[in-house]
């Protein structure tokens, strides 16, 4: 749901920021890639009556659209989140930026990741307003610009901190700490993998905040590397979730190896590969399976009220070609505790018909080849 979500919040800002509060369909009906809508952005509105309310505007019968009444309250609950949660987004921004080798990004890369870090989607459009003094737009190449953080504090990785809270990392120099694993019910690896899974969890741990270059890339050390980055960036993503295409793009400034979607595959116990909408979605599975380590955003809450309202257009448009008009409007439940019972569900039984395979051929394939681990390089 959360990928549809995306670009009615893209449509639903474009009416809230006009001063009228309403707009023709003439002035986003030729945006439809702009917001990413794969229909015409008449359809793509209509779609949503519970979001989207449509009427004829003063001149030439043209269709306009306004927001309901309870899209208007959510959007202004939203804006508050925002205002009360500046600096808590922005330090996520930071450690994005810290992670990256020369710690500092494109803004076209950051832009790209605005939404999974619950930023405003014009965040990068007022940063003489939203930036403090450590951060700092930079030249880079290729006419590029930049955004650079300048810090020396030692920055730890959620990984690090839950760690110390359990009194299981002293936070020496290559101290090894083991992943948080959770097994799919009914599905167990071959022993083999077992067996190197253990191995692997008794590996150096090296934070993506430290330096790697020292590292070879054909180790089990930059495996552990790797797989630490994954972890800390659906960490700090606020729905610890992301298309992997969409990381692709992060190997050039992170360090990545050329095969590090495989990463995902080869460790199904932290991760989780979702299919839903032909889109594959890697999943950190310990955000879901483990609620007191990481702690859940307040952004969330307020995408999942859009999302109920997606879902009562679902039953508008239901009644609408029924042509019932009688039907009562049911009253969509808000509380989240049941969207995540779902997602508990599906990550423990969804993924056991495909990820543990996938899992199992791609560790093979490397034995096969003689290879202990994946080859290292850059996502």
């Amino acid at each position: 749901m959360s990928i549809q979500l995306k670009p009615i919040i893209s449509l639903k800002n474009v009416i809230a920021q006009n001063p009228n509060g309403c707009v023709p369909i003439s002035d986003v009906s030729k945006k439809g890639l702009h917001f990413d809508v794969k229909v015409k952005v008449a359809r793509f509105l209509r779609q949503y009556p519970s979001i989207f309310e449509e009427f004829t505007g003063p001149q030439y019968n043209l269709p306009w659209f306004r927001l309901t009444r309870e899209a208007v309250e959510i959007d202004r609950e939203e804006r508050e989140l925002y205002e009360n949660c500046k600096e808590d987004l922005r330090e996520r921004l930071k450690k994005i930026i810290l992670m990256s080798k020369q710690k500092v990004l494109p803004l076209k890369v950051i832009q790209g990741m605005l939404w999974y870090l619950g930023l405003p989607e014009d965040f990068l459009e007022c940063l003489d307003k939203n930036l403090d003094g450590s951060l700092r737009v930079v030249e880079m190449e290729e006419g590029l610009k930049g955004l650079a953080v300048e810090s020396n504090e030692r920055i730890l990785s959620v990984l690090q901190r839950n760690a110390m809270k359990k009194g299981v990392y002293s936070n020496e120099p290559m101290e090894a700490i083991e992943f948080p694993l959770f097994p799919s019910k009914g599905v167990r690896l071959r022993r083999k993998i077992e067996v190197w899974l253990k191995e692997f969890q008794q590996v150096p741990y090296v934070s993506p905040y430290e330096e790697y270059s020292h590292l070879d890339p054909n180790s089990d050390i930059a495996e552990k590397r790797v797989a630490g980055f994954l972890h800390e960036l659906l960490c700090l993503f606020v729905e610890h979730s992301a298309e992997r295409r969409r990381l692709l793009c992060l190997k050039k400034y992170f360090g990545l190896p050329q095969k590090v979607h495989k990463a995902f595959e080869r460790h199904p116990y932290m991760f989780y590969l979702s299919l839903r909408n032909k889109t594959c979605t890697a999943i950190l599975k310990e955000a879901y399976c483990d609620k007191m380590a990481i702690e859940r955003h307040p952004v969330l809450r307020i995408r999942n009220k859009y999302i109920n309202l997606m879902k009562e257009s679902e039953v508008i448009l239901k009644r609408r070609r029924v042509n019932n008009p009688y039907v009562e409007r049911p009253k969509l439940d808000l509380d989240l505790d049941c969207a995540d019972e779902e997602e508990r569900v599906e990550l423990g039984v969804a993924e056991g018909v495909m990820q543990v395979g996938v899992a199992c051929s791609v560790f093979e394939e490397g034995v096969a080849k003689g290879e202990g681990t994946m080859d290292v390089v850059a996502l």
